[in-house]
Parts: structure tokens; sequence; C-alpha cells
């Protein structure tokens, strides 16, 4: 029995999972409100809970087997990273203005076990900041979360783990859609 090895708290986060999601697993706009009620309050992350569209972008890239849903071990593993991403974010947030200003967020992404180089972190920056450069939370974590499915993709290309992949456009697509990251045709 898998729940008998389980600690109190995945036992309990499982019987939420199962009261809200049944056996249908968790699709985005059910996300919405599982979200909004286990992001535990906090004044200084400045934020009313992930938005749908957020919510259904997790969904997207964390679906590793392709049903449109996330099944309970996709969403604990989801959650375990936002729950540590949280503790980061507040960490680089160092002047507690419910934002990580352009200048903290290499070493957020760092911590998080990112590493980018500064083409990349420009890139972030434009996608995902304001016009002046800081990222609010939910922009951080749609952000690591589609990070961490690309991540994810490549390491599941790179065979022989050297850090680098040769591939032609068909051994790519598999993997990529498979977290969620669509290429264009």
């Amino acid at each position: 029995n898998i729940e008998a090895n389980e600690s109190e708290e995945v036992r309990q986060f499982r019987r939420l999972f199962a009261q809200l999601a049944g056996d249908r697993g968790q699709r985005g706009f059910d996300l919405w409100p599982l979200t909004f009620n286990l992001l535990p309050t906090d004044p200084d992350l400045k934020t009313d809970g992930f938005g749908i569209d957020t919510c259904r972008s997790m969904v997207a890239v964390m679906d590793s087997d392709t049903t449109g849903k996330l099944g309970f071990e996709e969403f604990k593993y989801l959650w375990n990273n936002i729950k540590r991403w949280q503790a980061i974010y507040k960490q680089f947030d160092t002047d507690r203005s419910g934002t990580i200003c352009s200048s903290e967020l290499p070493g957020a992404f760092e911590a998080a076990g990112f590493h980018l180089n500064e083409h990349l972190y420009n890139m972030i920056i434009r996608r995902y900041s304001d016009e002046s450069g800081n990222m609010d939370f939910d922009n951080f974590i749609s952000c690591l979360v589609r990070l961490d499915a690309m991540f994810r993709a490549f390491k599941s290309l790179d065979k022989d783990g050297t850090g680098q992949i040769q591939v032609n456009i068909q051994e790519v697509r598999t993997p990529i859609l498979g977290y969620g990251v669509f290429l264009p045709t």
C-alpha cells in the first residue's frame, strides 16, 4: 500500500486532492480553486493565488502523460516545487516589495537550480517582468514551471549526460510536446 509509507502531510494532501479532483485528475480550470485554497496566505507575496491562465499553463506544462489533467503524482511534484520556489522568492525579495527586481532574478533562478546565460535572463525579464523589470510571484512561478519543463525535456534527450544533444525535429517534438512546450510546425 503506497499510502502506508507516506508522511502524514502527504496523506492529508492526497485526501484533499482526492476530495477536490476525484478520479478525474485536475484540469486547468479546476486547478485554480485548489491552488487558491492551498497557497498559504502571505502578505509579503502580494498575491491572491494564481490566475486561471497560470493554472492552465501549469497543467499543460506538468501534464507528462498528456491526459489534459494532472494526476496526484504530477500535482504533488508541481506543488512541492511551488512551495520550494515560494521560499526562494521570499528570500530574494530583499526589499519586501512583493516583487523581485531584475537584478535579483539571476540569483533566484540559480537558487531554484536554473543556471542561465545573460541572453536567456534578458528574454525572461522581457516576457515575465513588468516595464520596470520587476517580476511578481505569479509570473515567477509561471516562468519556473516552464523552465522546469524545458530542462526535464532536455535531460530526457541528453542520453549520455553530457549537457549536449544532437537531434532532428522529429526526435525533439515528442519529449518537448510531452512537457507542454509547443513548437511551430
